[in-house]
């Protein structure tokens, strides 16, 4: 079973939440981190080869829970994307309490998404395949990440909020 897989918690495994960030941690040094706000730069020295694979994967623990940060590429239809999404490490009723903003740009130009995370509970393949994230174009990707257009290097910026 990939990790991809472990990620996705059935809802009848309640317990399997704090096992699933221990294995993150300790066996995939996954980053964790304290806070509710972020700011990553996501680099690939070819971003012309396009696989369909997770290539960071960050933890957030805010308001006492946490949060998965996903950063991939694949392939949709013919062209490649970049797509950044939230999970969160419990059940959609609770998942529907928080908000969640990311943001990439440059050159004076920036793509916003705003979103509910989705609970851990939904798969990842669900999640991508309904593009329910930040979704970038490789045209803009490489023009957000500046120079010869030879390196993807992109900083997403974001936040989580509680909803009132």
């Amino acid at each position: 079973m990939s990790c991809m897989q472990k990620l996705d918690v059935p809802a009848n495994s309640p317990g399997d939440i704090p096992t699933l960030i221990a294995h993150l941690k300790d066996d995939h040094k996954v980053d964790m981190h304290d806070g509710c706000t972020f700011n990553h730069r996501y680099v690939k020295l070819n971003p012309h080869e396009v696989e369909n694979a997770t290539w960071m994967l960050t933890v957030f623990k805010c308001f006492g829970k946490q949060f998965c940060l996903h950063f991939e590429a694949f392939q949709m239809g013919m062209a490649p994307v970049y797509m950044a999404f939230l999970r969160f490490m419990g059940d959609d009723s609770e998942a529907k309490k928080f908000s969640y903003c990311l943001e990439v740009g440059a050159n004076g130009r920036k793509l916003t998404w705003q979103g509910i995370p989705r609970s851990i509970r939904d798969s990842h393949r669900k999640v991508r395949d309904s593009q329910d994230g930040l979704v970038v174009q490789r045209n803009l990707a490489l023009y957000f990440s500046g120079g010869d257009r030879q390196e993807l290097k992109l900083r997403v910026t974001g936040r989580i909020w509680k909803e009132a």
